[in-house]
């Protein structure tokens, strides 16, 4: 059974940093992508980053040069570090993963697992 389980949510003010990680059980597929989401409160989920076996990687344009997602290798830790964070960044943080190849989409409905979400909360 796969199972995501996120950490490294937190509360920090505007232009501060937080890195958030993605831990796989049951997961061995080799060939994947990967990619965290967003959903703030009255707002629909929107992808932030994605990446994919081969160290592909995509960003939303408002978290370009401040988020970066990584991953050493398919059995190591999703991670996103988020720097300068914004108030607009707040909100509920998820990662996903899929059993296909890249590139790296950033739909949701294109990925099948999910985990719980880590919060995130930026104050001004």
């Amino acid at each position: 059974q796969v199972e995501l389980v996120e950490s490294g949510g937190g509360s920090v003010q505007a232009g501060g940093s937080l890195r958030l990680s993605c831990r796989a059980s049951g997961y061995t597929y080799s060939e994947d992508c990967m990619g965290w989401f967003r959903q703030a409160p009255g707002k629909e989920r929107e992808g932030v980053a994605g990446i994919d076996s081969d160290g592909n990687t995509v960003y939303i344009d408002s978290v370009k040069g401040r988020f970066t997602v990584s991953r050493a290798n398919a059995k190591d830790p999703l991670y996103l570090v988020m720097n300068n964070l914004k108030t607009e960044d707040t909100a509920m943080y998820y990662c996903a993963a899929r059993w296909e190849r890249g590139p790296p989409p950033l739909g949701g409905y294109q990925y099948r697992f999910w985990g719980q979400g880590t919060q995130v909360t930026v104050s001004s």
